[in-house]
């Protein structure tokens, strides 16, 4: 195991190994750690929009856009926040497709391509634009066509190896496996049998399985980007140091800038070639059956389209007050 300077803070250390993203709509907070990249959602919009400080940033949209319906102005809102994140990140920000048209492909497509366009009207190349989706067959299809086009996806809701393969399959830009939402799923699952000491750390289950989807990626030469996303404490963080990119909440990047204890890098893709491994079967029938046979994926993935579509509706009632 390599590790890095301990006189360096593990923010830094963690730099030298791994390509760190900030996660939030709250772009102010995010200059102090940076970050690569910056990864959004409709609940950190949401989040942000309603802070003081971007009141004048959302009445500013509403007043270039008199009588748009809060529906079309809540893509001018992830835009504004996106060209702000760009002011400050050298590299990339993830905007979301509304979480509705998550089963729509045909509408899932058209909607990325505004976004872009909404982009591109600022002068922004779109190389620094990655288009998120959900990770549904739907999902994956638009991004399949998206990436022939040119425009750059973020996979996001994934929960499961199948759709790490399928995602990989369909040439994604990046895909965005949610690994303390996994955790959650088993804690909740185990209940009192959870066992931090034993459960936690590289037996982490959100850990895990971005380990696995890492090896199969390696191994297979899926050139697709593997950015571990959502966690819940550093720990989990540390265990995938040297994972492709890590997007991180303000709140961990603060802690692991607060402690300087040795990073090592626990992911490497050389290693990945010695194990055996089978690709999965990824036409349409055997995608639904192994992601239904999966009742973790199954129903975080349900979930948290849910949520993100409960959260851009409170977008909109926002935006019509």
């Amino acid at each position: 195991m390599n590790s890095t300077s301990s006189a360096l803070n593990q923010l830094e250390q963690l730099k030298k190994l791994t390509t760190v993203v900030a996660d939030t709509g709250d772009f102010e907070r995010m200059q102090v750690f940076q970050p690569q990249d910056a990864t959004t959602n409709p609940s950190l919009i949401l989040k942000a929009a309603q802070q003081s400080n971007y009141q004048a940033l959302v009445q500013s949209v509403k007043d270039a856009h008199p009588g748009m319906s809060s529906t079309d102005l809540v893509d001018y809102i992830l835009v504004a926040f996106g060209l702000e994140i760009l002011k400050i990140v050298p590299g990339r920000v993830s905007t979301e497709v509304d979480a509705r048209l998550s089963f729509d492909t045909k509408a899932t497509v058209a909607k990325a391509k505004h976004i872009i366009s909404l982009y591109e009207s600022h002068g922004i190349d779109r190389k620094r634009i990655l288009i998120k989706l959900a990770g549904t067959w739907e999902g994956i299809a638009a991004a399949k066509e998206l990436e022939a086009a040119g425009i750059h996806c973020n996979m996001t809701l994934l929960f499961s190896l199948v759709q790490a393969a399928a995602c990989g399959a369909a040439n994604a830009k990046l895909i965005s496996p949610f690994v303390g939402r996994i955790t959650d799923w088993n804690k909740a699952k185990l209940g009192a049998n959870w066992n931090d000491a034993s459960h936690g750390g590289a037996n982490d289950p959100g850990v895990t399985s971005v380990k696995t989807i890492f090896t199969y990626y390696k191994h297979f030469g899926i050139t697709t980007e593997i950015m571990g996303a959502s966690f819940r404490n550093t720990s989990q963080i540390l265990e995938l140091a040297g994972c492709d990119l890590l997007t991180i909440s303000p709140e961990l990047l603060a802690e692991l800038q607060s402690s300087t204890a040795p990073v090592c890098k626990k992911l490497d893709g050389a290693s990945a070639h010695a194990e055996k491994l089978s690709p999965l079967k990824l036409d349409e029938s055997s995608f639904r059956l192994q992601l239904n046979n999966d009742a973790m994926a199954t129903e975080k993935l349900a979930e948290g389209i849910r949520n993100f579509c409960i959260d851009t509706e409170k977008l909109e009632a926002l935006l019509a007050k």
